[in-house]
């Protein structure tokens, strides 16, 4: 739905609205927000609300610090776990210098950036989310811990499905702000969870996605519980991902189905899907940015660790889904839920149009299971694998120049040098593991 100024201001009036939150988000993928009071809504509609962009992670410098919230009037949606007397709204923004010029540095500008070289070429580029997170019970103080008491597995349901009700009243929110639920159930390992959204154009998949960690977060709190998108938060149980269902539309038609073709998959749809596996190492710490993501993807977890491609081999880095007609898509396995949406889809738009623009083909599928395989095999097949750590990652962003293009010389920078801080905080840490294998020993 597109909304005007007037219509914002009818909707702040007729829905009482008295305190509207001007969300953006950080180049680490942490939503951020400027609050105003209703009566400020004016200001806000006209791009004059002001942040420090000093004082934001990966922004700018302190002699450069002013930078304005131009709000997407689109965006605009009454947050429903809210009270229902004074209610709160958001509004989703791009962040903009002082002259009016788009930031370099906003990752929401980074994706709409690369959705117009998309749309020149005449295409619509359509994302459907898959997320997992996991429910865990918080200690006397309201701290979060590792325990749940949930006991069900993969599509169990209540009463071993303790966080079943929780689930639910994320999905009615959500809905209660117009995004459309695909599905929800227990996933894999106690406490983990997946609510899968309807696929909507990139730029919106983006926003939803952000909400939607709002929304479990903030219930969950509701009700006692602790939510978290960590990768990996429990070991020796499965993590979460983030599944990306990817297609491109030209004049309301999918461009990857073609009914004539080798499994009713274009050419088109080929060359994208070779395009990802040719950057996906590049990508990797987008996709996958935290230390700890690594640890999910591991050989046993179902995380997908290799370069291949599948119409049902779950072992694969892509996977084909089954529809065909309007539901064909390609379906991107390594994220992870901690990522920033907006630079992800940025880097994968960029990978497959590259994988268009010169014409690549894919490897031969793979329909063998590929954690099963040696490394003979695989070595035989030219089946590579992900990078193994968050610093082999950097370094694999910094030498893709199709995926720092998208991005950008400020948010590459920022986000490499981000990153190796946290990296380099990690290494000169003493885990547990070493000192129970370590110190008696040595």
């Amino acid at each position: 739905m597109s909304y005007a100024k007037e219509d914002v201001f009818r909707m702040v009036r007729e829905e009482d609205v008295q305190f509207i939150r001007m969300q953006f988000t950080d180049i680490f993928g942490q939503l951020k927000n400027v609050a105003v009071t209703a009566s400020q809504i004016e200001r806000a509609v006209n791009n004059e609300i002001m942040l420090d962009g000093s004082s934001i992670e990966g922004y700018v410098r302190i002699q450069e610090s002013d930078q304005y919230l131009w709000p997407d009037l689109d965006t605009f949606a009454v947050l429903p776990w809210r009270p229902q007397y004074g209610k709160v709204a958001r509004l989703i923004c791009d962040v903009h210098n002082p002259d009016g010029a788009s930031f370099m540095g906003d990752p929401r500008n980074v994706l709409k950036r690369t959705l117009l070289r998309a749309e020149r070429l005449g295409y619509t580029f359509n994302i459907g989310p898959e997320l997992e997170f996991f429910l865990f019970q918080t200690d006397e103080r309201g701290r979060p811990t590792t325990e749940t008491s949930d006991e069900a597995g993969y599509f169990d349901l209540g009463p071993l499905d303790h966080g079943e009700s929780t689930r639910r009243e994320v999905c009615l929110s959500l809905e209660e702000m117009g995004m459309q639920i695909e599905a929800s159930h227990h996933e894999l390992a106690p406490g983990q969870h997946e609510i899968d959204l309807k696929y909507v154009d990139a730029l919106q998949a983006a926003d939803n996605i952000m909400t939607f960690k709002l929304a479990v977060k903030t219930l969950a709190q509701k009700n006692g519980l602790h939510a978290t998108f960590m990768p990996k938060p429990v070991s020796g149980t499965a993590g979460s991902g983030m599944h990306v269902n990817m297609s491109l539309f030209r004049n309301g038609r999918n461009v990857f189905f073609d009914e004539n073709a080798p499994g009713q998959l274009s050419e088109l749809a080929r060359q994208f899907m070779a395009g990802l596996l040719a950057h996906a190492r590049g990508f990797c710490a987008l996709t996958n940015p935290l230390v700890n993501s690594y640890k999910r993807l591991l050989t046993g977890y179902e995380a997908p660790c290799y370069l291949a491609w599948s119409s049902s081999n779950r072992s694969s880095l892509i996977r084909i889904p089954a529809p065909r007609g309007q539901g064909t898509r390609v379906e991107l396995r390594n994220p992870d839920p901690a990522c920033n949406p907006y630079l992800v889809f940025a880097a994968c738009l960029a990978a497959g149009l590259d994988g268009i623009e010169h014409g690549l083909t894919p490897p031969p599928e793979v329909t063998e299971n590929i954690y099963a395989m040696s490394d003979a095999d695989r070595a035989a097949r030219n089946i590579t694998n992900l990078p193994v750590n968050l610093a082999g990652a950097l370094c694999t962003l910094e030498g893709d120049p199709v995926i720092t293009e998208a991005l950008g010389e400020h948010v590459t920078r920022q986000y490499t040098e981000g990153k190796r801080r946290e990296w380099e905080e990690y290494r000169a840490q003493v885990s547990q593991w070493e000192l129970s294998r370590y110190l008696v020993t040595y």
